[in-house]
Protein backbone atom coordinates (compact mmCIF):
# COMPACT_ATOMS: atom_id res chain seq x y z
CA UNK A 1 0.00 0.00 0.00
CA UNK A 2 1.09 3.55 -0.60
CA UNK A 3 0.39 6.52 1.65
CA UNK A 4 -1.62 9.25 -0.06
CA UNK A 5 0.21 12.37 -1.19
CA UNK A 6 -1.86 15.27 -2.49
CA UNK A 7 1.18 16.97 -4.03
CA UNK A 8 2.30 13.85 -5.89
CA UNK A 9 -1.25 13.05 -6.97
CA UNK A 10 -1.73 16.49 -8.52
CA UNK A 11 1.74 16.34 -10.09
CA UNK A 12 1.08 12.97 -11.75
CA UNK A 13 -2.32 14.15 -12.99
CA UNK A 14 -0.66 17.27 -14.38
CA UNK A 15 1.94 15.16 -16.19
CA UNK A 16 -0.76 12.99 -17.77
CA UNK A 17 -2.89 15.99 -18.70
CA UNK A 18 0.10 17.73 -20.28
CA UNK A 19 0.85 14.68 -22.43
CA UNK A 20 -2.80 14.40 -23.43
CA UNK A 21 -3.02 18.09 -24.32
CA UNK A 22 -0.10 17.62 -26.72
CA UNK A 23 -0.93 14.21 -28.15
CA UNK A 24 -2.45 15.49 -31.38
CA UNK A 25 0.24 18.08 -32.09
CA UNK A 26 2.44 15.64 -34.12
CA UNK A 27 -0.49 15.11 -36.47
CA UNK A 28 0.21 18.54 -37.96
CA UNK A 29 3.50 17.26 -39.36
CA UNK A 30 2.09 14.26 -41.21
CA UNK A 31 2.73 14.71 -44.94
CA UNK A 32 0.83 13.01 -47.80
CA UNK A 33 -0.71 10.33 -45.59
CA UNK A 34 -4.45 9.79 -45.60
CA UNK A 35 -6.12 10.32 -42.24
CA UNK A 36 -7.08 6.67 -41.94
CA UNK A 37 -3.48 5.50 -42.37
CA UNK A 38 -2.24 7.89 -39.68
CA UNK A 39 -5.09 6.88 -37.37
CA UNK A 40 -4.38 3.19 -37.82
CA UNK A 41 -0.69 3.49 -36.97
CA UNK A 42 -1.03 5.79 -33.96
CA UNK A 43 -3.89 3.63 -32.60
CA UNK A 44 -1.68 0.55 -32.88
CA UNK A 45 0.79 2.19 -30.50
CA UNK A 46 -1.68 3.86 -28.14
CA UNK A 47 -4.26 1.10 -27.80
CA UNK A 48 -2.37 -2.10 -28.58
CA UNK A 49 1.44 -2.06 -28.36
CA UNK A 50 2.07 0.30 -25.43
CA UNK A 51 -0.56 -1.36 -23.18
CA UNK A 52 1.12 -4.71 -23.86
CA UNK A 53 4.57 -3.27 -23.18
CA UNK A 54 3.39 -1.41 -20.07
CA UNK A 55 1.70 -4.47 -18.60
CA UNK A 56 4.67 -6.73 -19.41
CA UNK A 57 7.05 -4.35 -17.63
CA UNK A 58 4.94 -3.57 -14.54
CA UNK A 59 2.74 -6.61 -13.81
CA UNK A 60 4.63 -9.50 -12.17
CA UNK A 61 3.54 -12.98 -13.28
CA UNK A 62 1.37 -11.47 -16.02
CA UNK A 63 0.66 -14.83 -17.64
CA UNK A 64 -0.57 -16.26 -14.36
CA UNK A 65 -2.75 -13.22 -13.71
CA UNK A 66 -4.43 -13.54 -17.11
CA UNK A 67 -4.88 -17.29 -16.70
CA UNK A 68 -6.60 -16.92 -13.31
CA UNK A 69 -8.60 -13.76 -14.08
CA UNK A 70 -12.38 -14.10 -14.64
CA UNK A 71 -12.88 -14.40 -18.40
CA UNK A 72 -16.27 -12.69 -18.39
CA UNK A 73 -14.80 -9.54 -16.82
CA UNK A 74 -12.05 -9.40 -19.42
CA UNK A 75 -14.60 -9.86 -22.22
CA UNK A 76 -17.00 -7.19 -20.94
CA UNK A 77 -14.12 -4.75 -20.50
CA UNK A 78 -13.00 -5.45 -24.06
CA UNK A 79 -16.50 -4.86 -25.46
CA UNK A 80 -16.82 -1.56 -23.59
CA UNK A 81 -13.41 -0.60 -24.94
CA UNK A 82 -14.82 -1.04 -28.43
CA UNK A 83 -17.45 1.60 -27.62
CA UNK A 84 -14.74 3.90 -26.27
CA UNK A 85 -12.86 3.49 -29.55
CA UNK A 86 -15.84 5.01 -31.33
CA UNK A 87 -15.58 8.01 -29.00
CA UNK A 88 -11.83 8.40 -29.50
CA UNK A 89 -12.25 8.32 -33.26
CA UNK A 90 -15.12 10.81 -33.08
CA UNK A 91 -12.92 13.10 -30.95
CA UNK A 92 -10.18 13.23 -33.56
CA UNK A 93 -12.60 13.80 -36.45
CA UNK A 94 -14.29 16.56 -34.44
CA UNK A 95 -10.98 18.43 -34.31
CA UNK A 96 -11.06 18.58 -38.10
CA UNK A 97 -14.43 20.35 -38.03
CA UNK A 98 -14.29 22.68 -35.01
CA UNK A 99 -10.63 22.82 -33.97
CA UNK A 100 -8.62 21.78 -30.90
CA UNK A 101 -9.95 24.27 -28.37
CA UNK A 102 -13.66 23.74 -28.98
CA UNK A 103 -13.39 19.95 -29.25
CA UNK A 104 -11.36 19.64 -26.05
CA UNK A 105 -13.71 21.95 -24.17
CA UNK A 106 -16.97 20.26 -25.19
CA UNK A 107 -15.87 16.62 -25.13
CA UNK A 108 -13.69 16.92 -22.05
CA UNK A 109 -16.23 19.13 -20.26
CA UNK A 110 -19.01 16.59 -20.72
CA UNK A 111 -16.66 13.77 -19.79
CA UNK A 112 -15.55 15.64 -16.67
CA UNK A 113 -19.09 15.93 -15.32
CA UNK A 114 -20.20 12.41 -16.30
CA UNK A 115 -16.97 10.75 -15.20
CA UNK A 116 -17.05 12.42 -11.78
CA UNK A 117 -20.72 12.34 -10.83
CA UNK A 118 -22.26 9.32 -12.58
CA UNK A 119 -20.20 6.49 -10.98
CA UNK A 120 -20.97 7.43 -7.33
CA UNK A 121 -24.61 8.02 -8.30
CA UNK A 122 -24.86 4.58 -9.91
CA UNK A 123 -23.23 2.94 -6.88
CA UNK A 124 -25.43 4.88 -4.42
CA UNK A 125 -22.39 6.55 -2.82
CA UNK A 126 -23.05 10.18 -3.68
CA UNK A 127 -24.73 11.08 -0.37
CA UNK A 128 -21.84 9.56 1.57
CA UNK A 129 -19.34 11.52 -0.52
CA UNK A 130 -21.16 14.78 0.19
CA UNK A 131 -20.90 14.14 3.94
CA UNK A 132 -17.09 13.92 3.93
CA UNK A 133 -14.87 16.82 5.05
CA UNK A 134 -14.00 19.17 2.20
CA UNK A 135 -16.65 17.69 -0.08
CA UNK A 136 -18.29 21.08 -0.62
CA UNK A 137 -14.99 22.44 -1.99
CA UNK A 138 -14.55 19.39 -4.21
CA UNK A 139 -18.07 19.63 -5.65
CA UNK A 140 -17.61 23.39 -6.04
CA UNK A 141 -14.38 22.70 -7.90
CA UNK A 142 -16.17 20.32 -10.27
CA UNK A 143 -18.86 22.93 -10.96
CA UNK A 144 -16.28 25.70 -11.43
CA UNK A 145 -14.28 23.43 -13.72
CA UNK A 146 -17.35 22.71 -15.86
CA UNK A 147 -18.02 26.45 -16.06
CA UNK A 148 -14.42 27.21 -17.00
CA UNK A 149 -14.46 24.51 -19.65
CA UNK A 150 -17.70 25.92 -21.09
CA UNK A 151 -16.19 29.41 -21.23
CA UNK A 152 -13.09 28.07 -22.99
CA UNK A 153 -15.43 26.31 -25.40
CA UNK A 154 -17.20 29.59 -26.10
CA UNK A 155 -13.84 31.23 -26.73
CA UNK A 156 -12.94 28.40 -29.09
CA UNK A 157 -16.16 28.94 -31.03
CA UNK A 158 -15.53 32.68 -31.26
CA UNK A 159 -11.98 31.96 -32.38
CA UNK A 160 -13.18 29.82 -35.26
CA UNK A 161 -15.65 32.54 -36.25
CA UNK A 162 -12.90 35.16 -36.14
CA UNK A 163 -10.61 33.08 -38.32
CA UNK A 164 -13.42 32.20 -40.72
CA UNK A 165 -13.70 35.87 -41.64
CA UNK A 166 -10.17 35.74 -43.05
CA UNK A 167 -9.91 34.51 -46.65
CA UNK A 168 -8.83 30.88 -46.84
CA UNK A 169 -8.99 30.29 -43.07
CA UNK A 170 -12.36 28.55 -42.72
CA UNK A 171 -11.19 25.17 -44.06
CA UNK A 172 -13.55 22.33 -43.07
CA UNK A 173 -15.19 24.18 -40.17
CA UNK A 174 -18.66 22.78 -39.46
CA UNK A 175 -20.15 23.58 -36.06
CA UNK A 176 -23.00 21.06 -36.29
CA UNK A 177 -20.80 18.10 -37.28
CA UNK A 178 -18.15 19.02 -34.71
CA UNK A 179 -20.66 19.43 -31.88
CA UNK A 180 -22.31 16.07 -32.56
CA UNK A 181 -18.95 14.29 -32.74
CA UNK A 182 -17.53 15.95 -29.62
CA UNK A 183 -20.71 15.19 -27.64
CA UNK A 184 -20.45 11.54 -28.71
CA UNK A 185 -16.79 11.50 -27.67
CA UNK A 186 -17.60 12.97 -24.27
CA UNK A 187 -20.32 10.42 -23.49
CA UNK A 188 -18.33 7.39 -24.63
CA UNK A 189 -15.28 8.32 -22.55
CA UNK A 190 -17.44 7.47 -19.51
CA UNK A 191 -17.99 4.03 -21.06
CA UNK A 192 -14.22 3.58 -20.92
CA UNK A 193 -14.33 4.30 -17.22
CA UNK A 194 -16.95 1.64 -16.64
CA UNK A 195 -14.81 -0.75 -18.69
CA UNK A 196 -12.09 -0.32 -16.09
CA UNK A 197 -14.67 -0.77 -13.34
CA UNK A 198 -15.59 -4.14 -14.86
CA UNK A 199 -11.91 -5.13 -15.08
CA UNK A 200 -11.22 -4.26 -11.43
CA UNK A 201 -11.10 -7.93 -10.27
CA UNK A 202 -8.28 -8.50 -12.76
CA UNK A 203 -6.44 -5.46 -11.38
CA UNK A 204 -6.95 -6.74 -7.83
CA UNK A 205 -5.51 -10.10 -8.86
CA UNK A 206 -2.50 -8.31 -10.34
CA UNK A 207 -2.05 -6.52 -7.01
CA UNK A 208 -2.14 -9.88 -5.26
CA UNK A 209 0.81 -10.97 -7.42
CA UNK A 210 2.81 -7.87 -6.50
CA UNK A 211 1.82 -5.23 -9.07
CA UNK A 212 1.23 -2.60 -6.36
CA UNK A 213 0.45 0.85 -7.74
CA UNK A 214 0.92 -0.46 -11.30
CA UNK A 215 -2.00 -2.88 -11.11
CA UNK A 216 -4.23 -0.68 -13.28
CA UNK A 217 -1.94 -1.30 -16.25
CA UNK A 218 -3.32 -4.81 -16.65
CA UNK A 219 -6.81 -3.40 -17.32
CA UNK A 220 -5.55 -1.52 -20.37
CA UNK A 221 -4.89 -4.87 -22.05
CA UNK A 222 -8.65 -5.30 -22.51
CA UNK A 223 -10.09 -1.79 -22.67
CA UNK A 224 -7.47 -0.36 -25.02
CA UNK A 225 -7.44 -3.44 -27.22
CA UNK A 226 -11.18 -3.03 -27.72
CA UNK A 227 -10.59 0.58 -28.76
CA UNK A 228 -7.90 -0.56 -31.20
CA UNK A 229 -10.33 -2.97 -32.89
CA UNK A 230 -12.73 -0.07 -33.54
CA UNK A 231 -9.95 2.14 -34.91
CA UNK A 232 -8.56 -0.66 -37.08
CA UNK A 233 -11.91 -1.61 -38.62
CA UNK A 234 -12.86 1.99 -39.38
CA UNK A 235 -9.42 2.75 -40.80
CA UNK A 236 -9.49 -0.34 -43.02
CA UNK A 237 -12.98 0.60 -44.24
CA UNK A 238 -11.79 4.07 -45.23
CA UNK A 239 -8.57 2.73 -46.72
CA UNK A 240 -10.51 0.37 -48.95
CA UNK A 241 -12.96 3.10 -49.91
CA UNK A 242 -10.19 5.62 -50.66
CA UNK A 243 -7.68 3.09 -52.06
CA UNK A 244 -5.10 4.37 -49.58
CA UNK A 245 -3.79 1.16 -48.02
CA UNK A 246 -0.70 1.29 -50.24
CA UNK A 247 0.41 4.41 -48.35
CA UNK A 248 1.71 2.09 -45.65
CA UNK A 249 4.61 1.33 -48.01
CA UNK A 250 4.75 4.22 -50.48
CA UNK A 251 3.71 7.84 -50.18
CA UNK A 252 1.55 9.23 -52.98
CA UNK A 253 2.92 12.06 -55.09
CA UNK A 254 2.33 15.66 -54.09
CA UNK A 255 3.92 19.01 -53.43
CA UNK A 256 6.28 19.59 -50.53
CA UNK A 257 8.88 17.39 -48.90
CA UNK A 258 7.68 14.20 -47.24
CA UNK A 259 9.24 10.99 -45.98
CA UNK A 260 7.47 7.79 -44.97
CA UNK A 261 9.76 7.23 -41.99
CA UNK A 262 8.85 10.64 -40.54
CA UNK A 263 5.15 9.89 -40.85
CA UNK A 264 5.65 6.66 -38.92
CA UNK A 265 7.70 8.51 -36.32
CA UNK A 266 5.06 11.21 -35.78
CA UNK A 267 2.31 8.57 -35.57
CA UNK A 268 4.40 6.73 -32.97
CA UNK A 269 4.84 9.97 -31.03
CA UNK A 270 1.09 10.64 -31.11
CA UNK A 271 0.28 7.19 -29.78
CA UNK A 272 3.00 7.42 -27.13
CA UNK A 273 1.75 10.77 -25.82
CA UNK A 274 -1.81 9.49 -25.73
CA UNK A 275 -0.84 6.33 -23.84
CA UNK A 276 1.23 8.47 -21.46
CA UNK A 277 -1.91 10.07 -20.09
CA UNK A 278 -3.24 6.64 -19.03
CA UNK A 279 0.08 5.79 -17.42
CA UNK A 280 0.26 8.96 -15.31
CA UNK A 281 -3.46 9.04 -14.56
CA UNK A 282 -3.06 5.72 -12.80
CA UNK A 283 -0.27 7.12 -10.62
CA UNK A 284 -2.17 10.33 -9.87
CA UNK A 285 -5.29 8.43 -8.90
CA UNK A 286 -3.40 6.13 -6.54
CA UNK A 287 -1.48 8.93 -4.83
CA UNK A 288 -4.59 11.03 -4.17
CA UNK A 289 -5.91 8.37 -1.81
CA UNK A 290 -9.25 6.65 -1.44
CA UNK A 291 -11.13 9.40 0.41
CA UNK A 292 -11.59 11.59 -2.67
CA UNK A 293 -10.61 9.20 -5.42
CA UNK A 294 -13.78 10.20 -7.26
CA UNK A 295 -12.32 13.70 -7.81
CA UNK A 296 -9.35 12.32 -9.80
CA UNK A 297 -11.27 12.44 -13.05
CA UNK A 298 -12.34 16.07 -12.56
CA UNK A 299 -8.80 17.14 -11.65
CA UNK A 300 -7.35 15.40 -14.68
CA UNK A 301 -9.94 16.76 -17.12
CA UNK A 302 -9.71 20.33 -15.85
CA UNK A 303 -5.92 20.25 -16.08
CA UNK A 304 -6.22 18.82 -19.58
CA UNK A 305 -8.37 21.69 -20.83
CA UNK A 306 -6.21 24.19 -18.94
CA UNK A 307 -3.00 22.93 -20.53
CA UNK A 308 -4.50 22.59 -24.01
CA UNK A 309 -5.66 26.22 -23.97
CA UNK A 310 -2.43 27.55 -22.41
CA UNK A 311 -0.49 25.66 -25.08
CA UNK A 312 -2.67 27.23 -27.75
CA UNK A 313 -1.75 30.66 -26.37
CA UNK A 314 1.99 29.91 -26.47
CA UNK A 315 1.70 28.53 -30.00
CA UNK A 316 -0.07 31.74 -31.08
CA UNK A 317 -3.22 29.84 -32.04
CA UNK A 318 -5.26 32.81 -30.81
CA UNK A 319 -3.38 35.20 -33.07
CA UNK A 320 -5.77 37.09 -35.31
CA UNK A 321 -8.69 36.72 -32.90
CA UNK A 322 -10.70 39.66 -31.61
CA UNK A 323 -9.86 41.19 -28.25
CA UNK A 324 -13.17 39.91 -26.87
CA UNK A 325 -12.23 36.34 -27.77
CA UNK A 326 -8.85 36.58 -26.05
CA UNK A 327 -10.45 38.09 -22.93
CA UNK A 328 -12.99 35.26 -22.78
CA UNK A 329 -10.34 32.55 -23.03
CA UNK A 330 -8.29 34.34 -20.34
CA UNK A 331 -11.36 34.33 -18.09
CA UNK A 332 -11.92 30.64 -18.75
CA UNK A 333 -8.31 29.81 -17.90
CA UNK A 334 -8.52 31.82 -14.66
CA UNK A 335 -11.66 29.92 -13.64
CA UNK A 336 -9.99 26.59 -14.45
CA UNK A 337 -7.04 27.52 -12.25
CA UNK A 338 -9.48 28.40 -9.47
CA UNK A 339 -11.25 25.05 -9.93
CA UNK A 340 -7.98 23.15 -9.52
CA UNK A 341 -7.25 25.10 -6.34
CA UNK A 342 -10.72 24.34 -4.98
CA UNK A 343 -10.34 20.63 -5.71
CA UNK A 344 -6.89 20.63 -4.15
CA UNK A 345 -8.10 22.43 -1.02
CA UNK A 346 -11.09 20.09 -0.67
CA UNK A 347 -8.84 17.04 -0.87
CA UNK A 348 -6.39 18.65 1.57
CA UNK A 349 -9.20 19.25 4.09
CA UNK A 350 -10.15 15.58 3.89
CA UNK A 351 -6.53 14.52 4.38
CA UNK A 352 -6.05 16.93 7.29
CA UNK A 353 -9.23 15.74 9.01
CA UNK A 354 -8.24 12.10 8.69
CA UNK A 355 -4.72 12.84 9.93
CA UNK A 356 -6.09 14.60 13.04
CA UNK A 357 -8.48 11.72 13.78
CA UNK A 358 -5.95 8.94 13.13
CA UNK A 359 -4.26 7.46 16.25
CA UNK A 360 -0.46 7.50 16.40
CA UNK A 361 1.16 4.37 15.01
CA UNK A 362 -1.76 3.54 12.68
CA UNK A 363 -0.90 3.78 9.02
CA UNK A 364 -3.46 5.09 6.57
CA UNK A 365 -4.60 2.44 4.10
CA UNK A 366 -4.32 3.97 0.62
CA UNK A 367 -5.85 0.98 -1.18
CA UNK A 368 -8.02 2.11 -4.09
CA UNK A 369 -9.47 -1.10 -5.46
CA UNK A 370 -9.00 -0.10 -9.09
CA UNK A 371 -8.26 2.73 -11.45
CA UNK A 372 -11.03 4.67 -13.12
CA UNK A 373 -11.53 6.89 -16.08
CA UNK A 374 -8.40 7.64 -18.06
CA UNK A 375 -9.13 10.47 -20.59
CA UNK A 376 -10.65 10.22 -24.24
Amino acid sequence: MIAPSLEQGIAFHAAGALLSANCYAPQKYIRRWSWEIFWMIQAAWCWLLWPIIGAALTIPHLGRVLAEAPSDRMLYSFLMGIAYGVGGTAFNISIRYIGFALTYSIAVGLSSVLGTLVPPLVRGQFAAILSKPGADWVIGGVVAGAAGIAICGLAGHLKEKDLARSPGRRGEFSLLKGLLLSLLAGVLSAVYGFALEVASPVADLAEHYGAGIWKGNVSYLFTNTGAFVTALLYSLYLARKNHSLGELKTLPGGSGAAALRWNYLFALLTGTLWYGQFFFYNLGHVHLGAQYAFSSWAIHMILLVLFSNVLAVFLSEWKGCATRTRMIVATGLAILCTAVLMLTYGNWMGDATRAAARPLGVNFDGHLGHVRFPPA
